[in-house]
């Protein structure tokens, strides 16, 4: 996202950008996603977050059931997050919306949700909200 064109303070930039999301959903710009860019990083250090939030309407595509937001980090370390999240969170991120698409049954009815930061030279997970797990 241009540096222009954005709300962010001058030392925070998003590592990620709408053209990388829709390339790990496998959509094209014209596909209706609901992705918001946050304008102060999370507490946590939450940097990709996709909540899955049941449709009611059963005919809906499953692509509108996604939630996603992306979190800025300082400039100085937004290369580096940017290639870890590149290589480590958006391929998982593209398996896991992948599987919620495709989910039938209670999981599919239920709301879920995954976030990633980094974690040293690579990315931790955590699944419904709960706490990342302890560096160890």
């Amino acid at each position: 996202m241009s540096a222009r064109n954005r709300r962010l303070p001058r030392h925070l930039s998003w590592p990620l950008r709408p053209n990388d999301v829709r390339a790990a959903l496998g959509v094209g710009p014209a596909a209706a996603v609901d992705l918001a860019f946050d304008d102060r990083p999370w507490k946590d250090g939450t940097l990709l977050h996709v909540a899955w939030v049941p449709a009611l309407d059963s005919g809906l595509d499953p692509l509108s059931s996604l939630r996603i937001r992306i979190a800025p980090t300082p400039d100085a370390y937004r290369t580096a997050a940017r290639l870890v999240m590149l290589g480590h969170a958006m391929p998982q991120f593209a398996a896991w919306t992948a599987a919620a698409r495709a989910a039938s049954g209670g999981w599919g009815l239920s709301a879920h949700s995954r976030s990633w930061r980094l974690a040293g030279r690579g990315v931790q997970h955590r699944d419904d909200e709960r706490p990342y797990p302890e560096a160890g």
